[in-house]
């Protein structure tokens, strides 16, 4: 099996580790890993390291995202999106959309956001959703992320029905309406879209959660022309190569100079060869034929490999 990256667009209904299952099959291998992961009800871009590609994953991981959402506005459900049970509605009929730019401007930038309780973050060795689903009280710590677009793109006021309302009591009387924007969001890794709408509708008044979410780019990497499950088996792998290239910066090796960080030797000079801006961050070493060396990092004037690739024949 060839080792490299490969771009596949997840369904909705699947868990990240389902496609995972999927592509080694797929692929007859079993050494195959993830870039991070999407929720069950979640669409779009996973990165997946096939072979010795798997550890430019942990290059890949930290990367900024863009997603595509719609935010439910009045109401809230106990897993902040539509899978979970509604807890309250609110009649969101008098939120203006200058009212909800004013509050989406308070959530973009550097904030301190805390991930929804039914998060894959662990608490005390126990993943935050399994404590939420077996009723524990989760207290998850707030983090910073930095949220760079937070962009309404379309907006519609479904109706909410009638019948019972907030408190429980069939009334039978119209709840009005939601609000529902969609919207396209690009932010650090860690963001999470699900707590975005939760303290949106939080800030307004009438509560949030959300109905779709999609990821469409992970760092340089873009869904378009991803995978689907059906051809997971015969679409082209970006080699390693290309894959560390477009995350990182490169620098490009001799023959010689490629057995030399291959046997753990530094490069002597070699870090004037970065961009100014590379040089403090871990580089790809890219031979002539186009292989994947190794990621190198820069010691002083010199550089040397961080992590050397499986020798590999340029294809």
């Amino acid at each position: 099996m060839t080792a490299g990256v490969l771009l596949v667009d997840k369904p909705s209904g699947m868990t990240s580790h389902d496609v995972v299952a999927r592509a080694r099959r797929a692929l007859g291998t079993r050494k195959i890993g993830h870039a991070g992961t999407l929720d069950p009800m979640a669409t779009g871009l996973l990165v997946l390291g096939v072979d010795g590609a798997t550890r430019l994953l942990t290059y890949v991981v930290g990367l900024d995202k863009t997603y595509e959402a719609t935010i439910r506005l009045g109401a809230i459900t106990d897993t902040d999106d539509a899978d979970g049970e509604i807890q309250t509605r609110t009649d969101a009929a008098a939120v203006s959309l200058a009212a909800v730019a004013a509050r989406i401007s308070e959530l973009t930038g550097t904030i301190s956001q805390v991930p929804s309780r039914v998060s894959a973050i662990k608490v005390a060795g126990r993943r935050a959703y399994d404590l939420a689903r077996a009723g524990e009280e989760v207290e998850l710590a707030a983090r910073e992320v930095t949220v760079s677009r937070f962009d309404v793109r379309g907006h519609r006021r479904p109706s909410a029905g009638s019948g019972t309302g907030s408190d429980g009591s069939g009334t039978g009387e119209p709840l009005a309406e939601f609000l529902d924007l969609d919207v396209v969001v690009d932010c650090t890794s860690g963001t999470y879209i699900r707590a975005l709408a939760r303290d949106l509708g939080a800030a307004l008044g009438v509560g949030g959660h959300l109905t779709a979410l999609r990821r469409t780019r992970i760092g340089p990497f873009a869904v378009a022309g991803a995978a689907t499950l059906e051809d997971l088996a015969t679409h082209p792998l970006l080699s390693p190569g290309e894959a560390a290239s477009a995350v990182l910066g490169v620098v490009s090796v001799s023959a010689d100079e490629a057995r030399d960080l291959r046997h753990g030797k530094r490069l002597a000079g070699a870090a004037a060869r970065l961009d100014p801006d590379q040089r403090n961050r871990p580089a790809a070493a890219i031979d002539a034929d186009g292989v994947l060396v190794g990621i190198v990092e820069r010691r002083g004037e010199d550089i040397k490999s961080a992590m050397n690739m499986p020798q590999e024949v340029a294809s």
